[in-house]
This record gives C-alpha cells, sequence and structure tokens, in this order.
C-alpha cells in the first residue's frame, strides 16, 4: 500500500456533498462544505493523507464530485 492524497479545492466546493455516498470519510464541516479525518485546511484548501485500502472510495468520491473539486494523487516523500 502506499501513501495517498486528497486535496479539496474549498473555493470550487459547494456542498453538494455527492463524495460522502462514496467515501464515509468525508463529512460536512461547520462551513457547510466537506471535512476529512486528520486534515489540515488553509488557503482555500483541504488536504489529507492516507495509508490505507480506501484509495478507491476516495477515486470514486473525487469521480463524483459535480465541480471536479476533489483530487487524489500520490503522496510527495
Amino acid at each position: 500500500m502506499s501513501e495517498y492524497r486528497v486535496s479539496v479545492d474549498l473555493e470550487a466546493c459547494d456542498g453538494i456533498f455527492a463524495c460522502l455516498v462514496r467515501d464515509g470519510r468525508f463529512s460536512e464541516a461547520e462551513d457547510g462544505l466537506v471535512t476529512l479525518p486528520d486534515s489540515d485546511r488553509g488557503d482555500g484548501e483541504l488536504v489529507a493523507t492516507f495509508d490505507d485500502e480506501k484509495r478507491a472510495d476516495a477515486e470514486q468520491a473525487a469521480a463524483a464530485c459535480p465541480v471536479d473539486a476533489i483530487e487524489v494523487t500520490e503522496a510527495e516523500p
């Protein structure tokens, strides 16, 4: 398993929450946008790094986002 990074462009996020249905780690934050466990929020972006077997779920969440606000990439070493 390799580490992967999930980033959310909070400027693009519209709070539609199609991601929540695809990946249970996404949830609604107090500001009406999404959040992830153990994530860092700053400069209009939410970033979380994971090392688990749920990358496919994150990729499905990204694909389901109608505003393309979610990106899943390899984590930088």
